[in-house]
């Protein structure tokens, strides 16, 4: 069945740009709704300009996130699939809408296509490039998938499935919660090269300070959601090749005459999982993988033992560990006894547990491993 699509334009105060986008966009589709986010300037004038052009105005603006929301919401009562988004102030070239359409019409399930700009070329503010590789780094750390430009306002959504969910940003940084959460749904990310040119009459109204701090605070909180939640769910409850059972069952068959090796990807992953660096343990797993040429899989995979529910048993075990390794033995204190000195004992025991019960964990794993492997080999 063929796709209903329809292009969505947020728009605040944009009138210097706005009447040529729009003309632009029409010559590529008519099915076009522009969200007026509150403008104080022309733009209510330049809407009203165009006979039949079907447009919501917000009496105060309400934010970037909260225009999308509302203009997917539109759509979506409409009858229409998937919604491509494009910013007005004129830096995405509207032909490009075509390179979507095409893309979009081969596609066999919900997908997400991101509008891919070159942010290496001339003319590109230093602060966006600096922002979108930021972004890309936290969507990375936040899915596992690598994107060249998570800030791109070029982009197609699934209407279906983003109407399915309650979202709870309003402003620029809804654009991060939409693709980390629909990520997390299995709903896959794939980028489109796109051009892009900053003309000099742009306005943006992106606040450096104040909307990177809004970004950089819903980062923190979708970390701490993918650790408790994406993590887990993409580890043990994916289906197909994509479990995590499938894929370590694969990597052991495919080095199964090599049982030093893969005991020791398997050792030096508990090793991480429970090595005292919070926040790096699979950075530095990884790192350490990649300088000792062991098996990256499984490598990664075992570190993960420091997700949840796993992590209060890591910390009460290393906390019991220590207290056979220190001089003063701490309990646990009842929260009235809690003083900086109890505070310090517990973490030096803590501390020094953990590091011990790394280690005894990576002799464990790769003595258990090359047995078995050395049986089976058998």
């Amino acid at each position: 069945m063929k796709k209903r699509i329809c292009i969505i334009i947020p728009t605040y105060n944009n009138a210097g740009t706005l009447r040529t986008v729009l003309s632009e966009v029409l010559v590529v589709s008519k099915d076009l709704l522009v969200v007026n986010d509150g403008s104080t300037d022309e733009t209510e004038d330049i809407l009203k300009g165009f006979p039949g052009l079907d447009y919501l105005s917000f009496p105060a603006n309400q934010g970037k996130g909260m225009a999308l929301r509302k203009g997917f919401e539109h759509a979506y009562h409409q009858g229409f699939d998937y919604a491509i988004t494009l910013d007005s102030d004129g830096q995405h070239e509207p032909g490009n809408i075509l390179d979507l359409l095409a893309q979009l019409e081969h596609l066999e399930e919900e997908t997400v296509l991101m509008g891919s700009r070159n942010m290496r070329q001339d003319g590109i503010p230093k602060k966006s490039s600096f922002g979108n590789s930021f972004s890309n780094f936290w969507f990375w750390v936040d899915t596992g998938i690598k994107l060249s430009d998570t800030q791109t306002g070029f982009r197609a959504y699934p209407l279906a499935a983003i109407s399915e969910k309650k979202w709870f940003t309003r402003k620029f940084e809804f654009e991060i919660e939409v693709i980390v959460r629909l990520a997390w749904e299995g709903i896959p990310v794939r980028e489109v090269p796109v051009r892009v040119n900053y003309p000099e009459d742009r306005v943006s109204h992106f606040r450096p300070f104040t909307d990177f701090a809004r970004i950089s605070v819903l980062n923190t909180v979708l970390f701490v959601l993918a650790l408790v939640y994406y993590a887990p769910k993409r580890l043990f409850f994916t289906k197909g090749e994509r479990n995590i059972f499938t894929q370590i069952r694969r990597e052991f068959q495919r080095h199964q005459d090599d049982p030093i090796h893969m005991a020791g990807s398997v050792g030096l992953g508990l090793f991480f999982g429970v090595f005292p660096i919070w926040g790096f343990q699979m950075i530095a797993a990884f790192f350490v993988a990649s300088l000792l040429k062991l098996n990256r899989v499984l490598v990664l995979t075992f570190s993960n033992i420091s997700l949840p529910p796993l992590i209060p048993v890591i910390i009460l075990s290393s906390y019991f560990f220590g207290s056979f390794f220190v001089k003063e033995k701490v309990l646990i204190p009842d929260f009235a006894e809690i003083t900086m000195e109890t505070i310090y004992l517990q973490l030096h025991q803590y501390l020094v547990g953990a590091v011990i019960l790394s280690c005894v964990l990576a002799v464990v794993g790769f003595c258990f491993t090359y047995l078995l492997m050395k049986i089976r080999g058998k």
